[in-house]
């Protein structure tokens, strides 16, 4: 049988053995040392000038002087004495300096930190995660910068953002307190949309893009179209009033029908654009919109 124990290296005390405290203390210094293993430091390749008793180090590579040869061990200063606890794989330590914990893994001290996270169901930042936020974060500022060409990246920074259908929701949700006050995405279709809303519940789109063709409308801004149904003959070279009798839409009043003259829907510096068109004969021209023509 063995004169230690497999795993820690711990004195048995042997059969008709004398003095038998002196082994059982050396195996309870040894337990000391090991149990809820903690260090003051893993830099250092010298002894300390005054270490207090029960102080533990990992020495660094190339350790010397009483150190010497105990490269990545831990040294634990008891009695007086340096005392040489050489790791196994699976121990774990905790370095104070750095608030790190780390696992010996055979070859050397790794950091307890996996390289990879994946097919995790939650993972909560500063928050709890649940079934309908798999990821949730509670922070007050996050960074995504581009891994530079020296680093082994492109120095390109792209966020994916995929649906799964045209008809699907994607997008990003802007709130005040919980309520929703802006949607920017692809709502519903391939449109790219920017709506806006008071409450939460109403949206007005304030930008919408086709994806295909580019052209850029803006839904809520005042238009008013209307037309003649009968024929308006213009004299030349003289000023005509037009009727129009049929009104195709009149968004947010922009024309006071009551006082003929168009309104600004704000209180803001306004541009407006207008269009006439008119089909003409060789002794009549027909349609107006807007005014006089």
């Amino acid at each position: 049988m063995s004169d230690t124990t497999t795993n820690l290296l711990l004195p048995y005390i042997l059969t008709a053995q004398a003095q038998k405290h002196v082994t059982h203390n050396e195996a309870l210094r040894l337990l000391d040392g090991l149990v809820q293993l903690s260090v003051l430091d893993r830099d250092l390749t010298a002894p300390p000038g005054s270490p207090a008793d029960g102080d533990r180090y990992i020495v660094a590579n190339g350790g010397t002087g009483d150190w010497a040869g105990w490269d990545l061990n831990v040294a634990l200063f008891t009695d007086g004495v340096w005392l040489r606890l050489t790791p196994r794989t699976g121990w774990r330590v905790w370095v104070q300096d750095e608030g790190l914990l780390l696992v010996y893994a055979g070859a050397g001290w790794v950091g307890s930190t996996p390289d990879a996270l994946q097919n995790l169901a939650l993972l909560g930042l500063g928050t709890t995660a649940d079934a309908s936020n798999p990821f949730s974060a509670k922070l007050n500022a996050a960074l995504w910068t581009a891994k530079t060409v020296a680093e082994g990246g492109t120095g390109d920074l792209f966020y994916t953002m995929n649906k799964e259908n045209a008809a699907d929701d994607l997008g990003l949700t802007l709130q005040t307190n919980f309520v929703t006050k802006a949607l920017v995405g692809l709502f519903g279709s391939d449109r790219f949309r920017l709506a806006v809303s008071a409450d939460g519940s109403t949206f007005f789109d304030g930008v919408s893009v086709d994806n295909t063709n580019g052209i850029v409308d803006q839904p809520r801004l005042p238009r008013f179209k209307a037309w003649t149904n009968y024929d308006n003959y213009v004299g030349v070279g003289t000023w005509t009033k037009i009727g129009l009798n049929n009104t195709d839409y009149n968004d947010q009043g922009a024309f006071d029908t009551a006082n003929n003259y168009f309104v600004a829907p704000w209180t803001a510096p306004t541009s407006s654009a207008q269009r006439c068109s008119t089909r003409s004969t060789p002794a009549r021209r027909r349609g107006c919109a807007g005014g006089s023509c």
